[in-house]
């Protein structure tokens, strides 16, 4: 059984999501306060954790920073806050997607059902030899989600993972970020262009000498991305 952690003050909320994540056959903790839900997510494995960033004791956005460190796990922020800017911040930090308050319980388990079997096909990827890709200094190790610049091992968020790889995947052809959402987010209705923007900028100061000069993943103005083989 698959489990989430919910960090989330408000609990009537956090009850209501988990009721509808039992109903799908989910094993749900909740916990309400900061410090109490960091603890939880770094000493138990979780399939997935939903974050709320206002939060006693510890912030969301402090939490989501110590879990970007020490765990691989993906992370869905619901907040009430509807500002870009902390959309922008959260993802920065390594929020896999956001979610506003209020929100439809049918969109929240779309995004949760969505963002655990990605990850579950990425994580029990059953070849038998790794699967990679090597352009130039980068090496993508498909099978096992690494990848290396220069040998050097560089850790990537399941998002930027994914998104990566397509976009090596489909090299030297143009995609606009709705398209790239599509792809790697599977949901276009819901498209955010802000999501794609920021994970591009994370993956670019991942793998590339000179982000502000990319060698890799090139923005063609007014058209969208494209991977250089």
């Amino acid at each position: 059984m698959k489990k989430i952690l919910i960090i989330e003050d408000d609990l009537s909320i956090a009850e209501l999501q988990k009721d509808y994540l039992l109903m799908s056959g989910y094993s749900v903790d909740i916990k309400t306060d900061g410090k109490e839900g960091l603890k939880k997510a770094l000493s138990e494995d979780f399939d997935l954790i939903i974050l709320d960033l206002m939060l006693p004791n510890i912030d969301g956005f402090s939490i989501l920073k110590e879990i970007e460190e020490k765990k691989r796990v993906p992370v869905l922020i619901v907040s009430a806050h509807s500002e870009e800017m902390y959309k922008i911040k959260g993802l920065n930090l390594g929020a896999d997607d956001y979610i506003t308050k209020p929100f439809s319980t049918g969109e929240l388990m779309a995004r949760v059902n969505s963002h655990i079997k990605k990850y579950e096909r990425l994580q029990n990827n059953f070849e038998p030899k790794a699967k990679l890709l090597k352009i130039r200094s980068l090496t993508i190790d498909e099978t096992d989600m690494r990848v290396f610049v220069n040998e050097t091992e560089i850790t990537l968020k399941q998002k930027e993972f994914e998104l990566l790889l397509f976009l090596a995947k489909n090299p030297n052809r143009v995609y606009n970020k709705e398209i790239l959402f599509e792809r790697v987010w599977g949901y276009d209705a819901l498209s955010d262009a802000s999501t794609v923007t920021v994970h591009i900028a994370r993956i670019r100061e991942k793998i590339e000498e000179d982000s502000t000069n990319p060698q890799y993943i090139e923005t063609v103005w007014g058209a969208g991305y494209r991977f250089r083989y």
